[in-house]
């Protein structure tokens, strides 16, 4: 008998614990302090960290080549040289002004290293102190242009680069005294 009214009792006893710990679980059996069944929220994935970043422009299809020209063309004594553009606001001026047309100037030796000519335009000047070198190519106060065939240090803008010269070659190339001088995007 004793073991009846024990196994009763312990029956009793568990039925007893398991409404307590029932009573300290919330609608969802999570055990909650105070047994008030506070509820946490669920743990949410992390979205990824994506920065917002604007949308770029698409190039189009079929836009013109030469929006943004890189060479242009020195045409003396029946020679086309290459000028590879500086990336200045001065050259990208004068590109623009080469779309129009072919610029003609009358360029003339000065100090045993240069020709010097005015363009008939004035440029966008960023001056500064530069060293140039045989095939420079520089704007000089906004309005005239200078090619380089000897070396000098003096306040220019860079418009270009002649490629593939030498310091005697260029010289050979513009010759002694005045000379007519064309500027084109065309090499013919």
């Amino acid at each position: 008998m004793k073991s009846i009214i024990f196994k009763s009792v312990f029956a009793v006893f568990l039925v007893v614990c398991l409404a307590l710990f029932a009573s300290a679980c919330g609608p969802d059996g999570i055990f909650s302090e105070g047994g008030q069944g506070t509820q946490t929220p669920p743990i949410q994935p992390e979205e990824p960290n994506i920065p917002n970043t604007p949308d770029l422009p698409e190039e189009q299809p079929g836009e013109d080549e030469h929006e943004k020209e890189t060479e242009m063309y020195l045409h003396i004594n029946g020679n086309a040289l290459t000028i590879s553009l500086a990336d200045t606001d001065a050259a990208r001026a004068l590109a623009s002004l080469l779309q129009e047309s072919d610029i003609v100037y009358t360029a003339r030796d000065y100090g045993g290293f240069e020709k010097v000519g005015s363009l008939g335009h004035t440029l966008p000047a960023e001056d500064s102190r530069i060293a140039a070198e045989p095939g420079d190519v520089m704007l000089y106060q906004g309005g005239q242009i200078v090619i380089f065939y000897g070396s000098n240090t003096w306040s220019y803008t860079r418009l270009g680069r002649i490629e593939g010269y030498s310091s005697a070659e260029l010289a050979a190339l513009l010759g002694t005294g005045d000379m007519q001088v064309r500027l084109s995007l065309q090499e013919d």
